[in-house]
Formats: structure tokens, C-alpha cells, sequence
């Protein structure tokens, strides 16, 4: 079971490193906190609640992701209640295989939607007690549902680089992308072993509007990939692939997750962003059924999805929160690099994926015989 963001979660992110081992004292805290509050414009307020004890065990990921959410998350709100936070590393496959053998070694859940749906229609999420939550609003929650919760956005972007394409002579869709002429160059694009195809990149390059993608003309799709398939160097199967290839100038332009550009970016890698038609995703909270620590997760969620912490994180690592209220505690520089900010979201489309859910054999099917067809 893999879903793109499966790897986006742990490896998409700032720079390499922070494996699940890593520890944070109270001098790493202090100095994490005092940085994240310098991209907030409200205090931090948590509230340590008398004789809270015992544990939560949360499923990570890995990378400068988990990192953010050690600094961000984890340990302030071990240290408001006294709760142990417990990282465990686990595919999706394995949560699936604990559900089914009755063995629930883990409280929270946190991936991309793909994985949760399928979670989910296994049986396999508690209902997430929203009537309990003390620090947050629900209703203030993007994507709010009865098992799920979104704690993230992140996007698949259009990156190019600066030296080929100065800022402004650039491409600005995906009908420009496709247009080898124009803009000529090696490109890439999504090899579905990460996760999905950009058949809606395939679809807004022919003219289909952002509001009208789904349900995906698979047929369609395929014809519009057959007219860029001659500039595609090469179909990337990891976060960490696509982000070498741009570094490296073996590609000059290609779909991304925003993360890993901003990344090699950060490092002077001559590379930039166009947020139009960005492929908006969503990373969820969850809580497993039978969890050992069920109560303790619930209030782990409620306390992750505050604006003020959700506002620290986006300081650690760009992707956008998902309380509506936390952008209120974001400085206009760091906000311009997030997804889900008032600027780019209203460019980007959402990423349908109950679709994908749906219709994945069928796309892998097609994709594979595509791939035959074109060599």
C-alpha cells in the first residue's frame, strides 16, 4: 500500500537526516521554540494539565519532517502533560496488518489521504472525539472528517531553473511546460511508483479547467502525455530523485513536491517555484481502532491541530497548516513559502484523493502499457 505522500511525509523535505532515534532536550526545545517564534506573530500558550501520565505512540516517517514535528509538536506537548510521545516508524501495509491481526501496537496515525482512506475502509480509524477537544476548534479544521483530520498541505509544484528560465520568462501553467518549443529542455515528470501520474498536469496542459479535472478522462490524459513524452527525460520514482535531477541540471523543468525544491533551493540550487496549478495534497491525523492509548491520542490531536503550534511548525519546514486560524501567527515571509497560504492556495487545485483511491488499478493498468507503447 503506498500513496505519494507516504514518502513526501518523511524524506520530501529541508535537507536529509533526523531518523526516528533522534532526541531532543530541553536546551534543543528552548532553542527550537525560541526560532519557531520568531516566524509567529502570537505567543505560544499550552497548559499543563496536573497528574497527566502515561504514553502515545505515534507512527513517523523519518526526515527533517519528523524533525518538525519533534520540535513543533512532540515535545511541547510531552512537556505540557507529561504524556511520553513514542515514534515508531511503520508502512501502511504494517498498520493494515496489525489492524487485521488484532495487534495494534500504535496510537496515532499520521500520512497522506491515500493511506488513511484505505485505512479506513478497512475498519481499521477510531472516530476522533471532536466533542472533547478543549484547544482547538473543530471548526476552524480544513478537511475535517469523522475518522481524519488534515495536519498539513503540501503541493506538487511546476519548478524551473532560474538559469535557463529567469524569473518571469518562465513557464506559468502546464499548457507552457508542455510546450517544448517555447521553453525547450529537459523535463520530468511522476513515475507512479511515487504514489500517482500528473494526468492532471496532462489535463490542464489540453485545456481542461482546474474545477472540471475530476473524474479524470483517462483517455484524454494519456493522449496529452503522448505530446510531452519526447522532452521527458525521465519519470521519478522518489522525492529524492526528483530533487538530484533538478540539482544536477539533468532536468531544467518538472513537477516537484514543494518541499523537496525548497530544499536544494534553500542550498543555492539556482531553482524556483511557479505555484500556478499547483496539485494541492493533504497529510492527515488519525487514531487507530483498538489503540492502547486511545485517550491519550485524542488529546495529542487536539493539541497538534492549535493554530499557534500548527503556525510553529510551518516555521520548521514548508508546508502549510490546516487551521484556518494559525495563519494569524505567521509572518508574511515564511507564509509565502506554504502551500495553503492566502496567496498560492487559491492558484491550485485539490488533489481528488477518493479518485485516486478509486481508480488506481486502472491507472497503474494503463500507465504500464503506456510505458510499453512509448519506450
Amino acid at each position: 500500500m503506498t500513496d505519494r505522500s507516504e514518502e513526501h511525509g518523511g524524506r520530501p523535505a529541508l535537507g536529509a537526516g533526523g531518523g526516528s532515534g533522534a532526541r531532543f532536550t530541553r536546551r534543543t526545545w528552548l532553542m527550537g521554540a525560541a526560532a519557531a517564534a520568531a516566524t509567529a506573530t502570537g505567543p505560544f500558550v499550552w497548559t499543563r494539565r496536573a497528574g497527566a501520565a502515561g504514553k502515545v505512540v505515534i507512527r513517523t516517517i523519518g526526515g527533517a519532517y519528523e524533525e518538525a514535528n519533534v520540535k513543533a509538536i512532540f515535545e511541547p506537548f510531552a512537556k505540557a502533560t507529561g504524556i511520553e510521545v513514542v515514534k515508531v516508524p511503520a508502512s501502511l501495509g504494517k498498520l493494515l496488518a496489525m489492524f487485521e491481526a488484532g495487534n495494534i501496537e500504535l496510537d496515532v496515525v499520521d500520512a497522506g489521504e491515500l493511506g488513511l482512506l484505505s485505512l479506513n475502509q478497512k475498519g481499521a480509524l477510531e472516530k476522533i472525539n471532536y466533542k472533547a477537544w478543549k484547544l482547538t476548534n473543530p471548526e476552524d479544521m480544513d478537511h475535517r472528517r469523522d475518522t481524519m483530520v488534515a495536519d498539513i498541505y503540501f503541493s506538487t509544484v511546476l519548478a524551473y531553473n532560474t538559469e535557463v528560465f529567469p524569473t518571469g520568462k518562465h513557464p506559468k501553467s502546464w499548457a507552457e511546460f508542455w510546450d517544448a518549443k517555447k521553453f525547450p529542455g529537459p523535463r520530468m515528470l511522476t513515475d507512479l511508483a511515487a504514489g500517482a501520474i500528473d494526468v492532471e498536469f496532462a489535463l490542464l496542459a489540453d485545456g481542461v479547467p482546474k474545477d472540471k479535472l475530476y473524474p479524470i478522462d483517462l483517455d484524454r490524459a494519456f493522449k496529452s502525455l503522448d505530446r510531452v513524452r519526447p522532452s521527458i527525460r525521465k519519470f521519478w520514482d522518489t522525492g529524492a530523485l526528483s530533487a538530484q535531477m533538478l540539482a544536477d541540471k539533468e532536468v531544467v523543468l518538472g513537477s516537484i513536491w514543494n518541499g523537496r525544491l525548497q530544499a536544494i533551493a534553500d542550498k543555492g540550487a539556482p531553482l524556483a517555484i511557479e505555484w500556478n496549478e499547483a496539485a494541492l495534497q493533504v497529510q492527515f491525523w488519525g487514531i487507530m481502532k483498538g489503540a492502547k492509548n486511545g485517550d491519550n491520542a485524542q488529546r495529542f490531536i487536539d493539541f497538534a491541530c492549535q493554530p499557534q503550534i500548527q503556525a510553529a511548525h510551518a516555521g520548521f519546514i514548508p508546508y502549510g497548516p490546516t487551521n484556518r486560524q494559525a495563519f494569524k501567527h505567521i509572518k508574511a515571509d515564511v507564509a509565502a513559502r506554504l502551500p495553503s497560504s492566502p496567496e498560492h492556495k487559491p492558484k491550485a487545485f485539490l488533489h481528488n484523493a477518493q479518485w485516486w483511491a478509486d481508480n488506481r488499478s486502472t491507472v497503474s493498468e494503463r500507465w504500464s502499457q503506456w510505458l510499453l507503447q512509448k519506450g
